[in-house]
């Protein structure tokens, strides 16, 4: 087989079988009633998943609320801040030390 024409035939020859062969095996035909029934680990991945669901309602809950107890308590922080009295800042001269024996 000197013919370089004749060796591409061949090669996409058996790349056609080989893809063929993979779409094939990849369609599963021979795949019965019993392997289609749905697997624990889905159902277990699905209750899960439920469970994630609830939970991260109640924590939202949680978030929400400790936010509401912080904005009331920063506003009555700021109230009383705002009703305190004015700090009033005084320059002194400065002080000077004289020793006499």
């Amino acid at each position: 087989m000197t013919s370089h024409v004749a060796r591409l035939y061949a090669l996409a020859l058996a790349l056609l079988v080989f893809f063929l062969t993979w779409a094939a095996v990849a369609a599963r035909p021979w795949a019965t009633a019993a392997a289609s029934r749905p697997d624990p680990r889905l159902a277990a991945l699905a209750a899960r998943e439920q469970r994630l669901r609830q939970e991260s309602v109640a924590v939202q809950r949680i978030v929400q609320h400790r936010w509401a107890v912080y904005r009331m308590k920063l506003h009555a922080q700021r109230v009383a801040a705002a009703a305190a009295p004015q700090v009033r800042v005084v320059n002194l001269p400065p002080l000077t030390i004289t020793r006499s024996s």
